[in-house]
């Protein structure tokens, strides 16, 4: 009796853990599919089925596949089908092309039919004589023809004379003409008049003519008023006419009364009018 009591309690654990045990397994197996289609070293190819075999030689197929396309080193290209072999054939061609074209470091010439490496030498040439239009530093002069050479040399130069006038860029006054420096003297010249009655930066005083002295001391007056007229605190009252004092003051007392009268802004009760002070009071009352 004693004996089969026994057995009948294997038996009960054996049935409990059965699921525990089966989806173990289960896991295990799946896991080791998972590590051999992602190419991992966990795989044990023996324990896959045929149909689990097949599924992981399509996934490592597909995945050399992907590499080769990519320009990836893992690819091998022996183990591609006829078909993929020149699909890929076209595209890396086609790729070195555009490389070649964009000026790129991987782009292979040599690998170039002779129609395309025409064309590519045009374009080289082409990018290059722009550069040099543009003052790019890789710009290659030796490789211009001489009409080329001198519509680079005038373009430079007008590039120049433009970037001295405009106070842009690099300016060699030495290469400028005496026409071309008679004129950027005078651009540089009206750009300093106008900096100094714009009271902008750049302004040079020295520079200027009486007459423009006295347009530049009006222009800085008139600034000095507004902003005292503003409130700025770039206001300089030193620099006020006894008008503009009086007329200001004026401004302002009539500002304060009324702010005073209507509650409403900064109100100085001290400067009112005794007048005024009556007013405000009826008003507030």
């Amino acid at each position: 009796m004693k004996g089969s009591l026994q057995n009948f309690l294997r038996a009960g654990i054996c049935l409990a853990l059965w699921p525990i045990l089966a989806f173990g397994a289960s896991s295990d197996a799946q896991q080791n599919l998972e590590d051999c289609k992602a190419g991992r070293e966990g795989c044990d190819r023996s324990k896959l089925s045929q149909q689990e075999l097949d599924a992981v030689d399509a996934a490592s197929h597909l995945r050399n596949l992907t590499n080769c396309w990519s320009g990836f080193d893992s690819c091998d290209r022996s183990k591609l089908t006829e078909r993929e072999a020149t699909a890929l054939a076209v595209a890396d061609h086609q790729r070195n092309v555009s490389n070649c074209n964009d000026g790129m470091s991987s782009c292979d010439k040599s690998k170039l039919t002779s129609s395309e490496a025409r064309e590519i030498a045009v374009a080289e040439h082409r990018l290059n004589l722009a550069a040099c239009k543009d003052g790019v530093s890789d710009c290659d002069h030796s490789k211009l023809t001489p009409a080329e050479g001198e519509e680079v040399n005038v373009t430079m130069r007008e590039l120049n004379v433009t970037n001295c006038r405009m106070a842009t860029g690099n300016c060699d006054h030495s290469q400028l003409t005496p026409a071309e420096a008679k004129d950027v003297a005078a651009a540089e010249h009206d750009r300093n008049v106008q900096n100094c009655e714009n009271g902008w930066d750049g302004c040079e005083h020295s520079k200027l003519s009486p007459a423009e002295a006295r347009q530049t001391n009006l222009a800085e007056l008139q600034r000095n008023l507004s902003a005292c007229q503003s409130g700025e605190e770039t206001c300089d009252f030193s620099k006020l006419t006894a008008a503009e004092t009086k007329t200001l003051a004026e401004t302002e007392h009539k500002r304060n009364y009324v702010a005073c009268l209507k509650g409403q802004g900064y109100c100085d009760p001290s400067r009112l009018t005794v007048d005024e002070k009556h007013s405000v009071q009826a008003q507030s009352h």
